[in-house]
């Protein structure tokens, strides 16, 4: 008689899983946000997940693994294959422009103080140094495919390849960008998103 456990078993096995993995990550990033990295345990990530100290070093490795994990997570999930898809096909400049800097506008608010704590601990830390290079890598993937549409549809000022684009797309679209408007500055992030279109328009665009 066969003991292997039957499709309906091994699918709650696999949900049970997938549900804990995501209780640690909640728990991790709410923690790493508000206490910052170094001074986050383990155990409290387990305590705040319900689940033992080892499940949390068997989904992540650590404090390093997790972080770089939780980034990992959010670069490839759904929502970013189709913010790509739709940058892709778009048909006007303009609208593309206005598009992309809202994208990483709502990136940004959704992450920020996440975001803080690993360029924060990035200079101390290979895990968050891993972790911003990630988080950058996916940001550029996306800036790409919008420099990229631009181009096809001969929107780029003359002389402007899409590799410079990218990079403009970049120093205006990142992460520091938006920690220099608000923290610095003090502007609101409807403030900052209307600038960064606009400058974005002048700098890219033909007319």
């Amino acid at each position: 008689m066969s003991t292997a456990p039957s499709g309906n078993a091994r699918s709650r096995r696999a949900e049970y899983a997938a549900a804990t993995r995501q209780a640690i990550y909640d728990a991790a990033r709410e923690l790493f946000s508000r206490k910052g990295f170094f001074t986050v345990t383990v155990e409290e990530i387990a305590t705040a997940a319900r689940v033992a100290p080892a499940t949390v070093y068997a989904v992540g490795g650590g404090k390093q693994g997790l972080l770089k994990l939780i980034i990992e997570a959010r670069t490839t999930a759904p929502d970013v294959a189709d913010i790509h898809a739709h940058l892709a096909a778009a048909t006007d400049a303009g609208d593309l422009l206005r598009d992309i800097v809202n994208a990483t506008r709502v990136r940004f608010e959704r992450s920020r103080d996440l975001m803080r704590v690993i360029a924060d601990t990035a200079p101390h830390d290979p895990g968050a140094a891993g972790a911003l290079k990630t988080a950058e890598a996916s940001l550029r993937d996306g800036l790409a495919v919008a420099a990229g549409r631009l181009s096809e549809l001969g929107a780029l000022r003359a002389g402007l390849g899409v590799q410079e684009a990218t990079d403009v797309l970049f120093f205006y679209l990142n992460n520091d960008a938006y920690f220099t408007l608000t923290d610095h500055n003090g502007w609101s992030l409807d403030r900052a998103e209307c600038w960064l279109r606009e400058s974005l328009h002048t700098a890219l665009l033909d007319s």
